[in-house]
């Protein structure tokens, strides 16, 4: 609808993860860069070890050391001491993430997203304040459906399977809070580039905050199996400025 800096979408062959766009995200992928370093090693170290151990095993001889391998109360010390310790070290950093994607409470969101899967589509409700031309908030409430578009729709340089007929705009630099429900069975609002995967349960609401840092196009799709149109839950999610989320609005309210 408006312009664009970019589209956050999965890529053939993609060996990473896709760019993120909220601190969540960002967190996330710097944790797996983190662990990787640490599960590279171990690789390389238990790897090595396998290696001249089997070799032994075949008469190839190898070193002498290995022979001690098997009942020494040293080497035992070593291997259970320092998976404790590069237990302890990963711990740190997953703690200090887990408690940022639990502590959304301390943030005052300014915009709620209530989100609510059905077979097979997603419904989308917005509550919030709008300022009308004498200066004035006026309470408003939108509501809209968003369903995939089936390829007989899709318009040159649309994704299939992914592009919907009803976007969600959201202010970047905003707090936005997310309730998260379902309508008849377990779907899943799942968002990449924003490190959102929540289940949305039947008369259950689940909630969570995000803060888009940059503009741009964002898709996502349902990841809990909810029927045979499952495929056709996307989620396309546009992060523009307050600007556009007004005049956005807006169409809603002259409608």
């Amino acid at each position: 609808m408006f312009n664009k800096v970019f589209n956050s979408v999965g890529e053939n062959w993609a060996m990473g993860m896709q760019e993120e766009a909220t601190p969540i995200a960002a967190g996330i992928i710097d944790l797996h860069n983190y662990l990787m370093y640490y599960l590279i090693i171990i690789f390389i170290v238990v790897s090595y070890l396998l290696g001249i151990k089997i070799y032994s095993s075949f008469g190839g001889g190898g070193s002498n050391w290995i022979r001690y391998i098997n009942h020494s109360h040293i080497i035992e010390l070593i291997w259970t001491l320092i998976p404790a310790i590069i237990l302890v070290i990963i711990a740190i950093p997953s703690f200090k993430l887990l408690y940022s994607l639990e502590a959304d409470d301390l943030m005052k969101p300014c915009v709620t997203l209530k989100i609510t899967g059905n077979q097979w589509f997603w419904n989308y409700e917005i509550s919030d304040i709008l300022a009308n031309n004498n200066g004035i908030y006026d309470n408003f409430h939108i509501n809209f459906d968003s369903y995939t578009k089936s390829e007989s729709d899709l318009m040159a340089g649309e994704l299939r399977l992914l592009d919907v007929d009803n976007r969600v705009l959201l202010p970047i630099n905003t707090p936005i809070r997310l309730l998260i429900t379902a309508q008849d069975v377990i779907h899943s609002f799942a968002v990449p580039s924003f490190g959102i995967k929540m289940d949305a349960v039947p008369g259950r609401i689940n909630h969570s905050t995000i803060f888009i840092l940059k503009p741009g196009v964002y898709y996502g799709q349902c990841s809990e199996l909810c029927g045979s149109a499952h495929e056709k839950m996307s989620i396309v999610i546009e992060g523009t400025s307050n600007l556009n989320y007004i005049k956005w609005l807006s169409t809603f309210l002259t409608d």
